[in-house]
């Protein structure tokens, strides 16, 4: 491959990845969210509780950002399968999607992509189980927003994603959450 193929197919997964700020979070719809968040909102959510959830953990908060940031991106080519839709559905793994997604791209690109996605699937570190919480507490958060806007069906994803976290840091933050309303925020500039 020359260096305008590898260019293209780097330029290619970059196009692929634009595609989920138009992909809607699916699993909202059952909650019968009309107009869900996209999926690449819900990711860059996650990669600021990722790095904050780092910083308090004692985590390397760039590293976290970065796992945070690719664990959706199979989500061009799977699609946002919710959980009750997976228990009927087979897919391939999200390295083997990954690696077809960067094929094409230069060298480097490829293997750090690979690797970050490999990472998130299967490691075992502080950043990675960081990662895994700041997922489903941008889930949780999430869910608590669409609460306090009128979907009493919410409820069910504030609970079982609450109840999946496991870092102290995540409990934290999903208590004070659970206390607070959506505006709530501005308090720091209105006293």
């Amino acid at each position: 491959m020359n260096d305008r193929q590898e260019a293209e197919g780097t330029v290619s997964y970059l196009m692929e990845a634009g595609t989920l700020k138009r992909a809607k979070r699916s699993g909202w719809w059952i909650a019968g969210i009309k107009d869900p968040e996209t999926i690449a909102e819900h990711s860059w959510r996650t990669a600021v509780i990722g790095a904050v959830l780092a910083m308090m953990e004692g985590a390397d908060p760039a590293r976290v950002a970065l796992l945070c940031t690719f664990h959706d991106t199979q989500e061009t080519r799977i699609g946002d399968i919710p959980w009750i839709g997976r228990r009927y559905i087979q897919t391939s793994s999200n390295e083997t999607v990954t690696a077809d997604q960067v094929a094409d791209a230069h060298p480097a690109v490829a293997e750090g992509i690979s690797a970050i996605v490999h990472d998130y699937e299967n490691g075992e570190s502080l950043e990675v189980q960081v990662a895994h919480d700041a997922d489903k507490l941008e889930c949780m958060i999430q869910g608590l927003e669409y609460l306090q806007q009128g979907y009493p069906a919410a409820q069910e994803w504030v609970d079982s994603t609450r109840a999946k976290l496991k870092l102290p840091s995540a409990i934290a933050l999903a208590d004070a959450a659970q206390t607070m309303k959506l505006a709530d925020w501005q308090r720091t500039y209105l006293r």
